[in-house]
Parts: structure tokens; sequence; C-alpha cells
């Protein structure tokens, strides 16, 4: 394919000098612009965390920028990212660079061939690090590399986090001020939320302040990291990687949950507590932002009573997080003989697909992968995760480092990381020999994952966790899968949301099963099996 290309390009440029056009007028044409000072302009969109500063403010990229001599312009989304792509991939004119947790997915590389380079024939000119990462963590390159061999987006090893990205929260000083135990099924669940609701639980005096239960903004293309689908796994269901689409493995089968009597049955359980006012009002609207502060109550006064995260401290601040404790997976009943699940989280945790892109149309390109190539060196991977040197990590200067706690004692150590840099959401390689002192939170968020380990320990990795990350599927079949997943999910969020604030499931669970069914859910699961066998027989 390349030959054939190259070959066209060969016969164009001949075609331009037959035209009339000059050698040098060729290569004004394929040259791209630089600054007074020499620096190769490119341009960059990141997709980043709400709560993440300018980048252009980041010490440690200002630093990089410098040393692969570009000076990049960057464009900055934290919001919508689903609904703008559309409209720039089909517009065609992207820019040099797109950065962020699969922001142009495998999906994506199918409906717009031609527009992303394919790096796969750079990687030891233009790309060591990167090399090295393939080298040393070959599931890297798996997840990189396409079916026809091509390359067009970089993956990230991030080696520090936990089996799952998930922990349920319940505020033990209001279950002590109203002599409550905690619960351990959804009944118990219920009761306390109830009387969350109905007694003064934080002792304000105000009975009316409390939100008994909150759950994160769940977006318009799928389910994410701390939300209730993590009940599923009181009925048995591993989610992985949270499961976006619903689709989870069990004993060896693909499955969705969005058909799954279980699913219905956490869905009905949800709106008996929202019709009783137990969960916010505004939990289909808020932003991350909001949902995040509201957590954070005001002064020492807690206002949410359970709820999901990913450590104490970043959930509800450092005054209030000592209310709060981890609660172990729920049962769905007291006499329910279920083995309790979780979503297991390793591989989207440490892992992650299309990190970085490069346009095909860039006139930097050489510019832009020493760019690219200087994310990947281990000294500065660490930087893009935890911050820059000096200010937020330590050069102990014997080869070792340390995360640095927040400069502002009022700030816990999860907002200063998301604030400081481009954190989970950057590409990087940190390599299993760095060695780095973590901070306090990746420290706690160990003790605090120990209630969720029995179950997680208790999941077969073999047949219960799909490995959807290190799957690829054919041009046609990935075409299938996205289309058919985008009617799906069009149906069931809106369902989901309506059927929790307003109830009807029971009444309208088998004409849904049936409109679901009508997206393509059996074709994509039939797809997903094949392909799913295939990679196990490896």
């Amino acid at each position: 394919m390349k030959k054939v290309v190259n070959g066209i390009l060969a016969l164009s440029l001949s075609a331009g000098v037959l035209a009339g056009c000059s050698d040098d007028e060729a290569g004004t044409q394929e040259k791209g612009e630089v600054t007074k000072d020499g620096k190769a302009k490119l341009t960059a969109l990141i997709t980043k965390h709400p709560l993440t500063q300018d980048v252009n403010k980041m010490e440690w990229l200002q630093e990089v920028e410098e040393r692969a001599g570009v000076e990049i312009k960057w464009e900055e989304v934290t919001a919508d990212w689903d609904q703008k792509k559309g409209a720039l991939l089909t517009s065609g004119d992207v820019p040099d660079l797109i950065i962020g947790p699969n922001a142009i997915t495998d999906a994506d590389h199918v409906q717009f061939p031609g527009l992303f380079e394919d790096l796969s024939d750079d990687l030891d000119k233009s790309l060591p690090n990167v090399k090295v990462m393939f080298d040393e963590k070959p599931e890297t390159k798996e997840i990189a590399t396409q079916l026809d061999g091509n390359i067009y987006g970089l993956p990230k090893y991030q080696r520090f986090w936990p089996a799952t990205a998930t922990r349920q929260f319940i505020n033990q000083q209001w279950l002590e001020n109203l002599g409550l135990k905690a619960p351990t099924n959804w009944d118990e669940l219920y009761t306390v939320l109830k009387a969350f609701k109905e007694e003064d639980a934080n002792g304000n005096g105000d009975k009316s302040d409390e939100i008994p239960m909150d759950f994160s903004p769940t977006g318009t293309v799928g389910f994410g990291f701390f939300q209730p689908t993590v009940l599923l796994g009181s009925t048995g269901i591993t989610l992985t990687d949270a499961s976006g689409a619903g689709y989870f493995a069990e004993d060896g089968k693909v499955k969705n949950f969005l058909t799954d009597e279980r699913y219905k049955e956490m869905v009905a359980f949800l709106h008996k507590c929202y019709k009783e006012g137990l969960i916010s009002k505004e939990v289909f609207t808020q932003d991350y932002t909001k949902y995040q502060s509201v957590a954070r109550g005001k002064d020492d006064v807690a206002k949410v009573g359970y709820t999901y995260g990913w450590e104490v401290t970043d959930r509800f601040g450092n005054t209030l997080a000592p209310q709060y404790m981890s609660l172990a997976p729920l049962k769905v009943s007291a006499n329910s003989t279920e083995q309790v699940s979780w979503s297991y989280d390793f591989n989207g945790l440490n892992y992650g697909a299309n990190m970085v892109t490069l346009s095909s149309q860039s006139k930097n390109k050489e510019a832009a992968l020493k760019f690219i190539n200087e994310l990947y060196d281990p000294e500065v991977s660490m930087q893009v995760l935890f911050g820059s040197l000096g200010t937020n990590i330590e050069d102990k200067g014997d080869g070792s480092y340390k995360v640095l706690p927040p400069a502002d004692e009022k700030m816990d150590p999860g907002t200063w990381k998301w604030t400081s840099t481009f954190a989970d959401n950057g590409p990087m390689y940190i390599s299993d020999d760095l060695k780095l002192e973590l901070g306090t939170d990746m420290q706690s968020v160990g003790k605090q994952t120990e209630p969720f380990m029995p179950a997680l320990d208790a999941v077969d990795k073999e047949n219960d966790v799909l490995p959807s990350m290190f799957i690829k599927y054919s041009k046609e079949d990935n075409s299938k899968l996205s289309l058919n997943n985008t009617n799906l999910m069009t149906l069931a969020l809106s369902k989901y949301s309506q059927w929790i604030t307003k109830g009807g499931i029971e009444k309208e669970w088998d004409a849904y099963v049936k409109q679901a069914e009508k997206t393509g859910l059996p074709e994509n699961l039939e797809i997903m099996q094949k392909y799913y066998d295939e990679y196990k027989q490896k």
C-alpha cells in the first residue's frame, strides 16, 4: 500500500513540474511554518480534565516544546468532545496533534481513513522512546497496532494504578450520629439513605440540606467511572473498565447488561431511591466539577451521605475526608447467594489507547514526531502524570524521585495533580524501573481498595473480564460495531435517565429490549464473541 501511495505521490509531483511548478515552489508548498527563531509551528488539540489549568502554564510542557524545537498553538477541550469531534473529522482539517485518551478511536480511523499518519515506520528513527516502551511492555504495541500492521495512535502505560477506579463511600459520622450500621445490601442501603434524608444526619440543625446519594454525570455516549452501574456487581456481573457501552464477559460469553434482567433490577432500585428523594435532583444535569464541589460540603459540614469516587481526599477534600469510609461491595439482599463482584479496571487504568495522533497533512511532521518522542521520555512521562519537577516532583539526586504534596495545604493531592498537568489524560510511559515515591493519595487509595479485594480476587480473569483494549477488529466489523453502538446508546441512555427519574421500566422493558435488538446489538455480540474467542486462543 505504501508503494502505491508513493507511486501516486511521484506522479502528482511530476504533474506539478509539467504544469510549470518549480522545485523551489514545490518545496515552499510542503514546508511548514516556523517562528522567527526557527521553531516549527504546530497546532494541537487536547481533551483535558475540567480541573486542569491552561496547558500553556505548565512548566514541564514549555521545556519539552523548547527541546523539541517547536511552538505549539493549543486548543483545549473539556466538554462535549464527541459532538465537536464529528464536525472536525468530517471537515478533514485536523490539527497536527490530537491528545487525550482515545480522543481519536480505532473506529474513527476506519471511518476517516487517511487523516492520520501511520507511525509504524517511524519507531526506529523518530520515536526511540516509544520503541523502548513497545519492547519492555509488548502489550502496549498490541494496543496500538491495527490488524493491517499500521499504528495511528500511540498508547500509554502508567503502572501504579489499582484494580478498580471506583470506590463507594459512605459518611460514617452520619451513621454514628443516627445510630446506624454500614449497609451490606441494597435493602439496608435504602434504609440508611431514608434516615439520611429524614433526620439531621450532619447535625447542623437543618434536616433539608443532606443529599443521601449522588453519582457522577453519565455523559452522552456511555457509562463511566463513579456511577451506580457498579451495583451490577451485586448481581454477579463484572464490569470491565466501567463497561461504557454495556458489554461484559460472563463464563467466556460476551453479553450486554443493557438488555439483562439484572440491569432492570438495578434501575428499578435506583428509581425507588429517586422517587423518595434519596438521590440528588441534579444527578443528570450537573457537570463533574459540580459533582465534586457538592461533596466537599461547606466548611466542616458534609452534604453527601453515600457516593462514588476515586480516593477519599480527592472526593471530599482534606477537611471532610475523615468522615467517610470505603464501603465493601453490597449484596442485593440479605438472603442473596450470588458471588458479588465489582468493576475490574486495571487495564483501563494503567493502559490507554490512542493517547496521541499525528495528522497525515502536517507540514512539520519531523518536528511533531520529535515532540511526541519527548513525551515518552521517562523523566518527562513522570511529569506528564504528576506535574513539573521542582513544583510537583522532587528530584532526590540519586536517580529516584518523590511526588510532592500540594503547594496549597488546603488542596488534596488528587486535585493538585489534575490541576497541574495532563495527568491520566496524557501520553506517557512510566517504566517499571522508575524509582518514584508516590503521594499520599496514591498510597491511601490502596488502603481504600482493600474492602473490594475479596470481590476482585474472586473474579475469573480468564472468563469474566472483557479485554476490549487488546482486541482489534477489521475495518468492516469496526464500522458495524461503531454504528450499532451509537444507535444502542442513544436509546439506552435516554431510557436510563428517564426510568430512574420518572419510572416505567417494568412496563416498558419488553418493548425496549426489542428496540435494543433492532439497533444491531445481536450482530455486535456475535462479532465480539468471534474476536474474543480468537484472542483467548492466542
